[in-house]
């Protein structure tokens, strides 16, 4: 498999926003956040390009100007305003703080390609990425620079287990084979804030990151191997989704009349007493299986996973319960002299057992597992939603 971290990133705040984009490859217009912070990093790598005649500060913001313009001409003109001077005043900040003459850099926008090997299935797979800025310090070591416009500024513990860092930690160790990981600084310059938090991988953490990728690409290699679902994770970053509008989870909202579909009053009456019943705590347990079913059985033909009413919503999420087949797990830990101690074996044994082990070995326990029950439950919230 061919991935990167932006993928990767997809698939972990969102399965089925991974599905739309990297498999369906469903294009989607950029939103306005990600032209704006796109257009801001353009004009910093133009800041940083020429050498040793460095673009001054009016040229920088003349240069991001004219892109932005010309990107952002259907925008409503109190947002464009916003928006550009917002990145005006961080492009001011920035230049007065960080000269670009006063910076040893020796790449822009460095593409890189790692392979990953998969000890399990042995199949070599791609990390492919690019880093915004590589520093050489005076000390000799390498900085890596990653450029934020986000709002939020993030814990230092937060930086410190940042994926996409330990991602580019690798790309740097690949492009660069000689160098230590004490000599690769890692920071994330925040560009609102004006603020540069950094951090370091050492060699095991490095390996921990290689691991995490190899377990989001055997996850998603077996979702599609075995033909199972890409759940959505609605999260507040929904809002800034393309996809929303037909996402399972979210598309019911949008629809005018469903084709087809003849009891949509009816369906609209079920949901309304449903959070009725929910809100007054008068339900009885029949009634509300019933309306339950109603609905599931809606969801279903509408290729729905969440509903809307006038109380509310209602979530379908597939619930799943594992077995192990410990004659495998069995095989895995008596060689580790682990097996002693799960006889009269439990799950519950096995988790706190499994705690100790390395990772490669928590990945074979839990291919062992097997699947004994799936279901679906319905969850409602007396939330009112409306489309965004």
């Amino acid at each position: 498999m061919r991935t990167s971290y932006s993928a990767l990133d997809t698939y972990r705040q969102c399965p089925q926003k991974y599905k739309f984009q990297e498999i369906d490859r469903i294009r989607a217009p950029k939103s306005k956040e990600a032209i704006f912070g796109t257009l801001v990093h353009d004009a910093l790598k133009f800041m940083f390009s020429r050498d040793p005649l460095y673009p001054t500060l009016g040229q920088v913001a003349a240069y991001f100007r004219e892109n932005f313009d010309a990107k952002s001409m259907n925008w409503q003109d109190a947002e464009r305003e916003a928006y550009r001077e917002s990145a005006l005043g961080m492009l001011k900040n920035f230049y007065a703080k960080n000269a670009p003459w006063n910076f040893s850099v020796v790449d822009l926008e460095s593409k890189f390609e790692v392979l990953i090997e998969d000890p399990i299935s042995s199949e070599t797979h791609t990390l492919a990425g690019k880093i915004d800025r590589i520093d050489k310090l005076e000390d000799g070591t390498f900085e890596i620079i990653d450029y934020k416009t986000a709002k939020k500024l993030p814990s230092q513990e937060k930086v410190d287990a940042d994926f996409q860092l330990s991602l580019y930690h690798l790309g740097l160790q690949k492009k660069w084979p000689q160098l230590e990981p004490s000599h690769i600084k890692l920071s994330l310059y925040f560009l609102k804030h004006g603020e540069k938090l950094s951090t370091a991988r050492t060699q095991e953490e490095i390996e921990l990151t290689r691991q995490g990728v190899l377990d989001a690409i055997r996850e998603i290699a077996k979702k599609l191997g075995a033909a199972e679902r890409f759940e959505p994770n609605p999260s507040p970053l929904c809002d800034w989704c393309a996809f929303k509008p037909i996402c399972p989870a979210w598309k019911h909202l949008y629809r005018s009349q469903d084709p087809g579909i003849k009891n949509q009053e009816e369906i609209d009456a079920a949901l309304k007493e449903y959070f009725d019943l929910v809100k007054n705590n008068a339900a009885t347990e029949a009634r509300m299986a019933e309306l339950k079913q109603k609905i599931r059985e809606y969801m279903e033909r509408g290729g729905y996973d969440r509903v809307f009413g006038e109380g509310g919503f209602i979530s379908k999420s597939l619930q799943k319960r594992f077995a192990y087949d410990f004659e495998k797990v069995r095989a895995i830990l008596e060689p580790l002299g682990k097996w002693e101690d799960i006889l009269e074996a439990d799950d519950k044994k096995l988790k706190l057992v499994e705690k100790q082990l390395p990772p490669h070995i928590r990945q074979e326990i839990e291919a062992a597992r097997v699947l004994i029950k799936e279901f679906t439950v319905l969850t409602a919230s007396q939330k009112k939603v409306s489309p965004g």
